[in-house]
Order: C-alpha cells, then structure tokens, then sequence
C-alpha cells in the first residue's frame, strides 16, 4: 500500500476492506494536498460536515479511488 511518507507505492490490498481505507487515505491526501494550511481545512470542517450536498461529494470522490483500486486488485478475485 504505501510507505512511511507520503509515497504511494501501489493499490493492491489484500481485501476490499483494506481497498476502501487507501481510498478514503487518499481521498483525505488529496485534500490536504490541494488545501496545504491546515487551520484553513479545520475551519471548513463545520461547513462541509452541515452540508449534505458537500457530504455527498466527498462520498463521491471516496467512491472514484475505491473504483480504481477495486480495478488494480482485479476486484478481488
């Protein structure tokens, strides 16, 4: 999965399970990434936690990392 830093080296996980959490990992890394002042994202936090449209999209993009691992690991199979 990954190493000690932020390097991803690869998507294959032995189970779904560990599948789903690198895909929210990177769904957050991404995040973190795009916004880099951490008090900036701590105070957005109230905003997007009272916004079931904001919500939904998280779960959206959460939904879109765990699609392409799922893929990587041939779903498992």
């Amino acid at each position: 999965m990954t190493n000690a830093g932020n390097e991803l080296t690869s998507l294959i996980t032995s189970t779904p399970q560990e599948g789903r959490d690198l895909a929210v990992k990177l769904a957050r890394k991404s995040i973190a990434e795009i916004q880099t002042d951490p008090e900036i994202r701590k105070s957005l936090r109230k905003s997007y936690a009272e916004d079931t449209a904001q919500l939904i999209a998280s779960a959206q993009v959460v939904a879109v990392e765990f699609q392409t691992i799922a893929m990587a690991n041939n779903y498992w199979r």
